[in-house]
């Protein structure tokens, strides 16, 4: 039996389409499949050349957009010490964890066809790799992943803030920063400005647990930071991973008509992902403290562009850390992963309250992505740009949805400002105008137009074959899509291309012309997620769901940090309500090391547990240490195991758990996005019946 952990092995490098650590990745028959002899330069077989309807809309973007504004590339390079002469990191596992040589192709002078101009900008803005000095006292490593990873002098040693996604990147650039600045001081304290993965996930490559355990170093983050950060990857965390594979490109090689960088960082690296809890948490709105001798203003700012999130000010140095409230890009309102729609007025008004408390003294700003701002009067307008960008699309798009625009229009209505679309740092280059308008619709009210015939709708693969059918068959639309791809017309096409492959999905020629045309959307897009998704859509049409190893997505540390009643939680979602149809118990749930205990109750088919309770009649009390609950959690251990060697005890029904086992499904990290992209071959992961499967921890 294939389990997950078989199947998982290691995340894939963003790029590494065809191959991960020398596995192929792409089944021969497939491969061998494509009879179109490939564009010169193209990765696939089947890639076609931008349309000259693309073409002129990447000119028309070269002749309008201010690219006479160069002060980004001044401050990018400002305060270079050491460059990182390694282009590879290796991952202790043997495979590569982070690559850069992958995006040479970024550093020739080629204004590339295939990609906006605006993009390859912050593509090429992204090429810094190696060490900076922000101000003296204040240093950063860039380019070693997603996020970037800061360092500030303390009386005894060096702080660290937002220790990148993974280990084997974050302790090479500790090591480069001993190399030329550190002095071999230790880490004293690490900061987690927020509660997403890649501002944590690297926690083990730069301090050791003993050493936090005996008090040597402190971990700070902001409050609800735990919760937050187990609670976003759990629930739909299987969902979030395969929608990730999309938006952040994972399967498409780095390339011209491939993957070209993500906007915040150039990728996502593919280390070993840790998490070491926090040993003080910033619990008020404003709190000062003093860390290793260094003063520090914290400001939480919870429900911005993580639910957990705190900037920083030091007072002494005059520098405001801004984490990732403000970076160079309009960031995500609503993020194609999927994650619950982000309060643009709260970012908004969090921003203005930054600039009014630290921002008008401040001589610099930095951030957990890019680079930073110099100087009070540049630091001051990026700042009240940044504020008015979030509270301009929060307070147009409600204009706009008091006037009857509806979520399915208001990305064709609604605009940005000419003043701030003229500014790069206000350019969409995480976030996009389209997708957050329309998440401002959704967290306000909903996905509903209001339209009755769109309030229950058919499923798409059901509505499809009366389209089709009343389009006068496949040959016609096939006709019609041609002549609207040809004309450039490539949304149009996309209406009447899709409902055919959704009614025929194994017509090959139906979804090869679709592919043609979401390649062509991709090329034309500013936004990396908006391009990587329609490109990694056009990838899947013509080849297949890749099959074979990536990254195991989970880490052992997440999985301890998870609560029992968050594990409760995942179960509940995990069962098949089907299954257990007429069953109904009570049970008893205890953990007697952590004192725990949770009552556990299944009834309609539902299951629930309340915390604090037991039940003085349960159908069955299961008693096991949540120590080795663990093991079960993280699929190391079979419950049955544990009961057999008596790790586990069990009064009352046995034959309850294996009820409840019988009706645990298997979430498939590879579901079918796209219609007939799925091998028939495919072989679904297996996990045990209460392995928690986490997934890839939230990165932005």
């Amino acid at each position: 039996m294939t389990t997950r952990r078989d199947l998982l092995k290691a995340i894939p490098t963003v790029g590494t389409a065809f191959a991960v650590s020398g596995t192929v990745l792409l089944d021969d028959a497939v491969a061998h499949a494509q009879e179109a002899a490939p564009l010169d330069g193209h990765f696939h077989p089947k890639g076609k050349a931008p349309s000259q309807f693309t073409l002129d809309k990447l000119d028309e973007a070269r002749r309008t957009l201010p690219f006479s504004d160069t002060q980004d590339f001044d401050e990018q390079k400002r305060g270079l010490i050491a460059e990182m002469p390694e282009k590879k990191i290796m991952a202790d596992a043997g495979h590569v964890a982070w690559d850069m040589e992958r995006f040479d192709f970024l550093n020739s002078d080629t204004d590339f066809d295939s990609i906006h101009p605006s993009m390859q900008r912050i593509s090429r803005l992204n090429q810094n790799y190696g060490l900076y000095e922000v101000i003296p006292g204040i240093y950063q490593v860039r380019g070693f992943d997603l996020s970037d990873i800061t360092f500030v002098r303390g009386k005894t040693g060096w702080i660290v803030i937002d220790p990148l996604v993974s280990a084997e990147p974050a302790r090479a650039a500790l090591e480069l920063f001993q190399e030329h600045v550190g002095e071999g001081l230790p880490v004293t304290a690490v900061i987690y400005s927020h509660s997403h993965g890649d501002h944590w996930g690297g926690v083990r490559g730069v301090v050791d647990e003993a050493d936090v355990q005996a008090g040597k170093v402190e971990i700070i983050a902001p409050r609800d930071f735990m919760e937050h950060t187990i609670s976003e990857n759990v629930y739909s965390g299987n969902a979030m991973n395969r929608r990730l594979f999309y938006q952040y490109g994972l399967l498409l090689p780095a390339s011209p008509h491939g993957y070209a960088g993500q906007g915040l960082g150039q990728g996502v690296s593919a280390g070993a992902v840790g998490l070491i809890a926090p040993t003080r948490i910033i619990e008020d709105d404003i709190e000062e403290l003093e860390i290793d001798g260094v003063r520090m203003i914290f400001q939480n700012t919870p429900g911005t562009e993580a639910p957990s999130n705190m900037n920083t000010y030091f007072p002494d140095m005059k520098a405001l850390w801004m984490a990732e409230n403000i970076t160079g890009t309009l960031h995500n309102i609503y993020t194609l992963r999927g994650a619950p729609v982000r309060n643009p007025l709260r970012w908004s008004k969090y921003m203005s309250r930054a600039l009014h408390l630290y921002g008008e003294e401040a001589e610099v700003m930095f951030y957990s992505h890019h680079w930073p701002r110099w100087g009070n009067d540049r630091l001051q307008k990026i700042m009240r740009d940044q504020r008015d960008l979030y509270a301009h699309m929060n307070n147009q798009v409600l204009h706009f949805v008091n006037k009857g625009v509806t979520i399915n229009q208001i990305h064709n209505v609604y605009e940005l400002p000419q003043s701030l679309k003229d500014k790069w740092h206000c350019r969409g280059y995480h976030g996009s105008p389209e997708h957050n308008s329309r998440g401002v619709v959704q967290r306000y009210i909903g996905f509903w137009d209001c339209n009755p015939a769109t309030l229950i709708p058919l499923s798409p693969s059901d509505s499809a074959p009366l389209y089709v059918q009343m389009m006068g068959g496949s040959d016609a639309i096939m006709t019609k899509g041609r002549t609207l791809h040809d004309a450039g017309e490539y949304l149009l096409a996309t209406e009447i291309l899709n409902k055919l492959v959704q009614a025929e999905p194994n017509n090959r020629a139906a979804k090869d012309l679709l592919a043609d045309v979401y390649e062509q959307i991709g090329y034309q897009q500013e936004n990396p997620g908006l391009r990587n998704s329609f490109l990694s859509g056009a990838f899947e049409l013509r080849s297949g769901i890749p099959e074979g190893d990536i990254p195991d997505p989970s880490s052992p540390d997440v999985i301890r940090a998870m609560s029992t009643e968050l594990f409760l939680n995942f179960l509940a979602i995990k069962m098949d309500s089907r299954k257990v149809e007429g069953h109904e118990f009570t049970m008893n749930l205890i953990t007697p090391d952590n004192g725990e205990k949770f009552l556990v109750e299944l009834r309609n088919a539902t299951l629930t547990n309340v915390e604090g309770f037991l039940s003085p009649t349960p159908d069955v009390t299961l008693t096991i240490n949540r120590s080795d609950l663990e093991q079960t959690m993280a699929g190391e251990k079979e419950l049955e195991a544990q009961l057999a060697d008596g790790t586990a005890q069990i009064e009352g029904d046995p034959t309850i758990l294996g009820v409840l086992a019988q009706a645990m499904v298997d979430f498939d990290p590879f579901f079918e996005v796209l219609p007939g992209t799925r091998d028939p071959h495919h072989v679904e992961a297996h996990s045990d019946a209460f392995e928690a499967v986490t997934g890839l921890p939230a990165i932005e």
